[in-house]
């Protein structure tokens, strides 16, 4: 997990989007982590890279599911980039197909 900006985000421009990365799993530790970013920062952009994530099965959907509510509950605008056809495939069967 990483984000784009540094660990005081009192000070974030909000001009550029906030950049989060989710790696090859998204276990409940790292969405938790990408949750506090998000909690700290004032709504703005954000966009969360998921082309690291790897086989793409239901923890990955309820990672991805997580990270979009907590988003939307604190006035974020999130949009994840870089989801594999697998992935897509996934969420389209589950309903989600807007969420990648």
């Amino acid at each position: 997990m990483s984000s784009g900006r540094g660990a005081g985000l009192l000070d974030v421009d909000t001009s550029q989007p906030l950049v989060l990365t989710l790696g090859a799993r998204a276990t409940p530790d790292e969405v938790a982590r990408l949750c506090a970013v998000l909690r700290e920062a004032p709504p703005t952009d954000v966009v969360c890279e998921i082309g690291a994530l790897g086989h793409a099965d239901l923890a990955v959907v309820d990672a991805l599911a997580r990270l979009r509510l907590v988003a939307v509950r604190l006035g974020h605008r999130l949009t994840f980039r870089g989801a594999r056809a697998e992935l897509r495939l996934l969420l389209e069967l589950v309903g989600l197909a807007g969420l990648a």
